[in-house]
C-alpha cells in the first residue's frame, strides 16, 4: 500500500483493466477521488452523468462513473463502507474562509490535486467535482437541505475501483474539518 500523508493528494496513472484500492487505515477519513481519460485529459469524470446513468445518489458496488463524453471510466467492484458523496466540489481555500473562519486557511483537496495533476496538463480549471470516497452527506428528503457529517468508515474500510479505459488519477487525504471530524488521518491506496 502507498500512503498520502494527512491533507495531501497524489496523481498517477491506472491503465485500463487495472484496480484501484482505497483504504481508510485509520477511519473516519474522506478521499476525494478524479479521474480522466488519459488519452485525453478533456474527458473527466462527471457526477451528472454518473447519476443520470446510474439512476440513484448512492454509489457503491456494482456501480460505474461516468466521463463527461457519456463513457464508463470507472467500475466499483468492492465497497465496505457504502457510503460516498459525488455532489461536493473538493475543499479549497474559499471553502475554508466560507465555513472555518475562525480556523486557519488551508489550500485544501482542491490545491493538492491542482498541485499533483499539473505535471499531466491538467490546470485547475478543468477539476470538476470529486468522487468522495467515504464522505458522508445526508440529503433531507423534504426540504433538500445537504450537511457534512463524519465519515462512518472503520479503520480498514475500503473501495475497490476497475479502470474501464487509460486514466489519470487524482486522489487526497481530504483537508476539511467537517469531512473528516475535526481530525486529520492518511489515505492509503494499491494499484494491481
Amino acid at each position: 500500500m502507498n500512503r498520502i500523508e494527512p491533507r495531501s493528494g497524489v496523481a498517477f496513472e491506472l491503465p485500463r483493466g487495472a484496480e484501484l484500492t482505497v483504504c481508510d487505515p485509520e477511519g473516519r477519513q474522506v478521499s476525494d477521488l478524479l479521474a480522466y481519460n488519459a488519452q485525453d485529459v478533456r474527458e473527466v469524470i462527471s457526477n451528472g452523468r454518473t447519476f443520470d446513468y446510474e439512476e440513484t445518489l448512492r454509489l457503491g458496488k456494482g456501480n460505474r462513473l461516468w466521463s463527461n463524453r457519456s463513457t464508463p471510466m470507472l467500475t466499483i467492484i468492492e465497497d465496505t463502507v457504502k457510503q460516498h458523496d459525488f455532489l461536493l466540489t473538493p475543499c479549497s481555500e474559499d471553502t475554508f474562509r466560507h465555513f472555518y473562519a475562525d480556523k486557519p486557511v488551508h489550500r485544501g483537496c482542491f490545491g493538492n490535486l491542482a498541485e499533483a495533476l499539473k505535471p499531466f496538463g491538467i490546470e485547475p480549471d478543468a477539476i470538476p467535482t470529486a468522487f468522495n470516497i467515504f464522505m458522508n452527506v445526508p440529503v433531507d428528503g423534504d426540504s433538500g437541505l445537504i450537511a457534512v457529517k463524519p465519515p462512518e468508515s472503520r479503520p480498514g474500510d475500503r473501495i475497490v475501483l476497475r479502470a474501464e479505459m487509460d486514466l489519470v488519477i487524482g486522489l487526497t487525504a481530504c483537508s476539511a474539518y467537517d469531512s473528516n471530524g475535526g481530525t486529520f488521518k492518511p489515505i492509503d491506496y494499491e494499484v494491481n
